[in-house]
């Protein structure tokens, strides 16, 4: 320790004392007790003052260094800001996906799909020639038998403002009461002839008029008649309805009609359909509304379509009922309508009718699914096919199922009634 510091701290240290011992000597008289009073006032006061200056500096510096450490507190916590975080990778989001429907693989061996229907079907029955049969129409021989079972259905005027049906059936269930009852069967017209032929089928009559047999000749198709030929045997008639209207043809007859006449069985070599099918049911693009669709043929014959949402089917009526198949009393459906308009006239004087479809061309509506466009068409006879078109000049593309097709005189398109 430096000396000098240390004489200095004793030289104040005995003067501290002298004062101390001064304060506490006697006085010697009054005065000096007076001046000793005063004197020893002033120094408590001193030293109180002293004592109070301490303490202040004393709390002073306690808050100084309060103030310091919470100064640093802060400022440790603003640096611990700066502390470089450990990087964490970010959560994965794992967007939810459709469970996919797996639809489980059908087995078609053995099947093919149906030239008429665009169906699956067994492949024998895909293979097998169709068969093509005139129905009667007028009102007391409603209802037919297994029109129902009919894949396509044409309906056209013949004479007297009445229509007549031709129902193109494949595969028919040996087992179901088709097979035992079709009709009643009546006779052609040369335009059912042409029609027939578009689907290479056996074209089965009760009658003709001499046109139909012209045609028949011109096209070389083979025909079952009631009446002469290899079907003289192969229709039975019903006594107890009134002819013309009672005569019924069963599977058996036509079987022994193709043995009797060594007709093909099986689609010609290279057939291709006279359809194109949707792989599946589809909705019209563009298409407008169209959930009831009626044909004023004439007064006589106003058939008309309902369309059943739920069935996604056109349903039948006709002469103010539903128009349904006798064998069953099921309702007539269609997947597809076809009306088809065509230049028709008068032949001759007994009003046989005869329409413009050989080499021709014309417009037409095509309806599913509740809905129609418009399209056209064109037939040339020497390739047999009637061929149908949309608005874009596309072939048109029907949906699987049964398919309903009037041909209609153009003069009267405004008697089809579209709602």
């Amino acid at each position: 320790m430096d000396v000098n510091m240390t004489k200095q701290t004793d030289c104040n240290s005995v003067k501290e004392r002298s004062s101390f011992t001064r304060i506490f000597e006697p006085a010697s008289s009054s005065a000096q007790i007076s001046s000793l009073h005063r004197g020893t006032f002033s120094r408590v006061k001193e030293l109180h003052s002293f004592k109070h200056k301490r303490k202040v500096g004393y709390l002073l510096g306690l808050l100084f260094l309060c103030a310091l450490a919470t100064g640093c507190k802060k400022n440790s916590q603003k640096d611990n800001s700066f502390i470089i975080q450990p990087t964490v990778a970010p959560t994965e989001v794992i967007e939810p996906t459709a469970t996919p429907i797996i639809t489980p693989e059908v087995n078609r061996e053995g099947q093919a799909i149906s030239k008429l229907t665009g169906l699956w079907v067994e492949e024998e029955i895909a293979n097998q020639r169709p068969f093509a049969v005139m129905l009667n129409n007028i009102k007391v021989a409603n209802p037919q038998s297994g029109i129902g079972d009919a894949s396509i259905l044409y309906e056209a005027l013949v004479e007297g403002g009445i229509t007549r049906l031709m129902g193109i059936f494949e595969g028919i269930d040996k087992s179901s009461k088709t097979a035992e009852r079709i009709g009643s069967v009546r006779s052609a017209r040369h335009y059912y002839v042409s029609f027939a032929d578009e689907y290479d089928a056996i074209f089965v009559r009760y009658g003709q008029t001499s046109y139909a047999v012209k045609k028949i000749k011109k096209l070389g198709i083979d025909t079952i008649s009631g009446m002469d030929g290899a079907g003289v045997n192969s229709f039975y008639r019903d006594k107890s309805i009134k002819a013309p209207h009672n005569a019924f043809l069963s599977l058996d007859g036509i079987e022994r009609a193709l043995e009797k006449g060594k007709y093909r069985t099986t689609y010609e070599e290279g057939f291709e359909g006279h359809y194109q099918f949707n792989d599946s049911d589809k909705d019209l693009f563009g298409g407008s509304l169209a959930s009831k669709v009626t044909l004023k043929f004439s007064s006589i014959a106003k058939p008309y379509f309902i369309y059943d949402t739920n069935t996604k089917e056109y349903l039948r009526y006709q002469y103010d009922d539903k128009h349904i198949d006798a064998n069953t009393s099921n309702q007539l459906t269609y997947k597809n309508l076809i009306v088809q308009f065509v230049k028709e006239w008068n032949i001759d004087k007994n009003g046989y009718q005869t329409m413009d479809i050989e080499d021709a061309t014309g417009e037409g509506y095509y309806f599913t699914n509740g809905s129609y466009i418009p399209i056209t068409w064109k037939k040339n006879e020497s390739t047999r096919f009637m061929r149908y078109y949309n608005k874009s000049g596309e072939e048109l593309i029907i949906n699987p199922g049964k398919t309903y097709i009037a041909v209609f005189p153009d003069n009267h398109v405004s008697d089809v009634i579209i709602e």
